[in-house]
């Protein structure tokens, strides 16, 4: 009895597993046969080199239920304490609406889209992006907006960036920050110009004037709630032909004048209190803007209005789309994604509120602090400030007592400065809020009405907003803020968008490199949770006692799993990983008092983000060649690391490689590495390929960062968010990334911050926490060998009709492949765009497109991916070879078949004229598996020289809609 007992609690704790894992057992046997091997274990010994495999298992524990997994961390997330938080610095409560909460934030349909690159299957979410850039472009009043960016602190080091590219004060080499700028912002930006061989100069804001700098941080209102008219320092700034950079509040916005109607040229911020929890510091969408004439500078990416096949208005993404793969170290920066996903909330925020409902959710927010001050003031109460938006700054000799009874009434003050203490109101802030302030400030028993302040506060007006900085223009005029105010509007609204987008709930997306895999539905559950998405960031650690548990073990799961000795969570992207993995190399040969090893070698077929990263840490980058199978070339890496030898500081490589193979000599690349003094830097991209079968740590390499939201399930959120942590060997720990604001343990004291929280976007650490759990050692490498199996049947199946162009060992592929179609181009003039858009005919989304080889696609299935749908994305790629044979054969000629015109809208295929060479219906249902499932693109193919020609980054005039 009890041996069934074990048995049926084993099964139990393996059901989360098989639900992982796409393959039932009967199609993993139909696939290991196709591939004439006996068990997965032969596949695996055939596949990966057996100098790399680990001798002993992972020792994350045993894999648990969804059930007990959901159980212990409820568990654990009530050891948090869900303080009232007026702390402010950039964090705010709010208000998340319900239906944006339900519908975006919680589904699949928005949480699992991929990247806009095939911006046909994505017009959904670049209307809402494009939202995004509308608000911000009204709100700050400039010209031009990027589609958002990582933190405002991070926002802020892309500012200073684009600061020095455009500045016409050449000769400079400082960037002033104004001391009353938030902390954690001054903490990055110094760390990002120390990087670059930037001077920082900290001080009063009107001492900027006083320096020899190419550009300037103003923070507006200041950190300390302070509103005060910058237009003057701006003005100066700008007379030393340096840039004036404002970092705003945006909900301020609703009732500031626009920083850029007082002359600045850059103003960023974050758009979290616009219906984004605060998440112990993230994920949240930064917003920035600049002028029209600095726009080739922009970082990050601009969502462009453009024109489809039949004339019809089409949204694409401009400029910016992928510049790291084309511009590479030439990049503005090194971000690859944003927070598309918290953006997007942020602009159904704006949505559903629309102008009149956020300005009146602004006005009550200030006249909560103007009570607030009133009311202080009466009793004789210092302020450090005679004006304020949301926060008030008080002076007191009893700060102690103060903070010591807001804190046993469970509420949370900014304590920053010796002497004063902030309170910022925000969103959630009640009347009775307003009392219980009073009560821990002034003692009980001071006989403050609040009814009674307001009153007067009403008949006497309020001067805490300088006349002059009184916003007195609309915003947010165009149709789509002012129409979707009632639940059942913004319902469908959301709905109508959504539709548009094909996501992972709709079919499989086979991107190489891009790990789109199942975000199970138990992994999402605890992001919404009050005790893990209530907290701020710099709240007293003993109130994120369950933070710091999941975060704790976390860390020693991903110890385990990467052979590293120490692991940073603070990166909030892959990009700011390999960007805070760099700077841990350079500081190290620093500490060694080698500051001169300044030379990264990156093999040619590295990720675009590794050159762009290299270039953000002042490296000079050498190239080493990739022989024909697209291996390291051995001979050039010797000559390139013997030439470069006493200024080596490190190598960047993918393993397995940027081709999707497992290469024999990445042991003797460490080892040369080493032997020149060198360190090694393991991009993690291809981690999913690696886990409980090998390990970076095992390898060599001395420092990788990790895609969460690739092997560890954080979704992909049409773009973001992204968690990038690096893994350390124990010499480079002490160079991690700290916070000024809480210490992060472990690193030493005074390093610098890469992103505003000290662990990054928190909120979204327990998706990989459960993954984890979940899976367990066992599951976890399951996942790794099932990838391979995946990738492998997929590569077999495909070989017979498609050239594969790298392999490795015995043959094998590792999780992903690549498919060369540049021979039937040759032959056709079918081209792999057209390969791409009419797989979406097919309902799927086009794998990776001409990266890291033009003219190829890099497919990879993922474990979670049945044998099912992988054979008809099979299916549907032999359907297209046999279309273009057509084309070759000349059935159908070059102008005139189903590749080049796709992909087919219904309107195009129901419009009153075709004279297509092929049948209407063929061009929708090419195969019968397609009318079981059918998606329809809302537009055809988006002519992007056109969007590049006439670039329109904001809505639609209102015009267009009258029309």
């Amino acid at each position: 009895m009890s041996n069934a007992k074990s048995l049926e609690e084993l099964e139990q704790k393996q059901d989360f597993i098989r639900r992982h894992i796409g393959p039932s057992p009967a199609q993993v046997s139909d696939m290991l046969s196709a591939l004439e091997v006996s068990s997965v274990q032969e596949l695996i010994d055939q596949t990966v080199p057996a100098s790399i495999r680990l001798e002993q298992p992972l020792t994350v524990g045993e894999s648990r239920t969804e059930v007990e997994t959901l159980s212990y961390l409820k568990s654990v997330a009530s050891k948090n304490k869900v303080f009232k938080s007026y702390i402010g610095q950039g964090y705010h409560p709010t208000n998340v609406p319900h239906v944006i909460l339900r519908n975006v934030l919680e589904n699949p349909g928005w949480y699992t889209a991929y990247t806009p690159y095939q911006p046909e299957i994505a017009q959904g979410r670049l209307e809402s992006l494009l939202n995004f850039q509308t608000m911000t472009l009204d709100l700050t009043g400039l010209d031009l907006a990027s589609a958002s960016l990582l933190d405002e602190s991070t926002a802020a080091a892309e500012a200073m960036g684009l600061a020095k590219r455009v500045s016409k004060a050449k000769k400079a080499n400082a960037f002033f920050i104004a001391d009353d700028v938030h902390t954690q912002t001054i903490d990055v930006v110094t760390t990002r110009a120390e990087q670059f061989g930037f001077e920082i100069i900290v001080g009063k804001a009107e001492d900027a004037v006083n320096h020899d700098i190419f550009g300037a941080l103003f923070q507006y209102p200041t950190t300390s709630g302070e509103v005060v008219d910058i237009t003057d320092l701006i003005a100066g700034v700008q007379s030393k032909k340096a840039i004036a950079c404002v970092a705003a509040d945006i909900m301020s916005l609703l009732l500031l004048k626009a920083p850029g109607k007082l002359g600045a040229d850059v103003v960023l911020g974050s758009a979290q209190r616009f219906g984004v929890p605060m998440g112990y510091g993230g994920p949240h969408a930064a917003f920035f803007a600049t002028r029209d004439a600095y726009k080739r500078s922009l970082p990050g990416r601009i969502i462009g209005v453009s024109k489809d096949r039949l004339g019809n208005d089409a949204l694409r993404m401009a400029m910016q789309t992928r510049e790291q793969h084309i511009r590479r170290d030439k990049a503005n920066s090194n971000i690859c994604t944003a927070q598309v996903l918290l953006a997007n909330m942020a602009a159904f925020y704006a949505v559903y509120h629309g102008p009149q409902g956020l300005k009146t959710i602004a006005q009550r927010i200030h006249r909560f602090a103007d009570i607030l001050a009133t009311g202080l003031k009466a009793k004789g109460i210092a302020l450090k400030h005679s004006t304020w938006f949301d926060t008030l700054t008080v002076v007191s000799d009893s700060k102690d007592d103060v903070i010591a009874r807001a804190i046993a009434k469970g509420v949370n003050f900014a304590t920053n400065h010796e002497g004063e203490y902030s309170i910022s109101v925000s969103e959630t802030t009640t009347r009775a809020d307003i009392t219980e302030l009073f009560d821990i400030i002034l003692g009980e028993g001071h006989g403050l009405s609040v009814d009674a302040i307001a009153a007067d506060v009403e008949a006497n007006g309020s001067e805490s907003i300088p006349a002059s900085l009184v916003r007195d223009d609309e915003v947010l005029t165009h149709p789509n803020f002012n129409s979707y105010h009632s639940e059942t509007d913004m319902l469908r609204y959301i709905k109508r968008l959504e539709s548009k987008d094909l996501s992972l709930n709709h079919s499989m997306i086979s991107l190489g490199s891009c790990t789109m895999k199942l975000n199970a539905t138990a992994e999402m559950i605890p992001i919404t949770w009050p005790e893990f998405a209530n907290l701020h960031p710099f709240c007293p650690l003993d109130q994120a006692e369950g933070y710091q548990i999941m975060i704790g073990e976390l860390h020693d799961w991903l110890v385990n799993i990467t052979g590293y000795d120490a692991v940073s969570l603070q990166p909030n992207s892959g990009a700011q990983g390999e960007y805070a993995g760099l700077i841990a190399i350079r500081k190290y040969h620093e500490s060694r008092g080698d500051a001169h090893r300044n030379v990264c070698l990156i093999p040619s077929s590295a990720h675009g983000t590794n050159p762009a990263s290299a270039q953000m840490a002042s490296m000079k980058i050498v190239v080493v060649n990739c022989d024909k199978n697209g291996n390291v070339d051995m001979v050039d890496l010797k000559a390139k690391a013997e030439e470069v030898s006493e200024n080596l500081s490190c190598i960047m490589i993918t393993y397995p490689s940027t081709h999707g193979v497992y290469e024999e000599t990445i042991r003797e690349i460490c080892d040369i590495i080493h032997e020149h003094g060198g360190q090694v830097y393991m991009d993690g991209a291809n981690m999913n390929a690696q886990v409980g079968v090998t390990s970076p740590g095992f390898i060599g390499s001395d420092v990788s960062h990790l895609n969460l939201h690739k092997t560890f399930c954080i979704p992909h959120g049409g773009g973001g968010p992204g968690v990038g942590p690096i893994g350390v060997k124990s010499h480079l720990a002490p160079f991690m990334p700290n916070h000024s604001v809480i210490n992060v343990p472990g690193t030493n004291i005074g390093n610098g911050a890469v992103s505003a929280a000290p662990y990054g976007s928190a909120a979204i650490l327990p998706i990989s926490w459960a993954y984890i759990t979940m899976m367990g050692s066992e599951g976890l490498k399951q996942a790794t060998e099932m990838a391979i199996v995946n990738a492998n049947y997929l590569t077999h199946e495909l070989s017979k009709h498609f050239p594969i162009l790298y392999r490795g060992r015995n043959n094998r592929v590792a999780h992903e492949c690549i498919v060369d179609l540049r021979p039937l181009k040759e032959l056709s003039g079918i081209t792999e765009m057209d390969v791409a858009k009419r797989l979406q005919d097919y309902g799927f989304h086009s794998p990776t497109m001409s990266f890291p080889v033009a003219g190829t696609l890099m497919i990879e299935p993922t474990e979670s991916e049945s044998k099912g749908e992988i054979d008809r994305f099979i299916e549907a790629m032999v359907s297209i070879k046999g279309e273009i044979e057509k084309v070759i054969s000349g059935e159908w000629s070059i102008e005139n078949n189903p590749l080049v015109f796709a992909p087919h809208t219904q309107g195009d295929v129901l419009g009153n004229e075709w004279d297509r060479a092929y049948d209407r219906f063929y061009a929708a249902f090419p195969v019968p598996a397609v009318a079981k499932n059918k998606f329809w693109p809302t537009v055809t193919r988006i002519d992007d020289v056109y969007g590049d020609r006439n670039l329109v980054c904001s809505c639609p005039p209102v015009e267009t809609y009258r029309d």
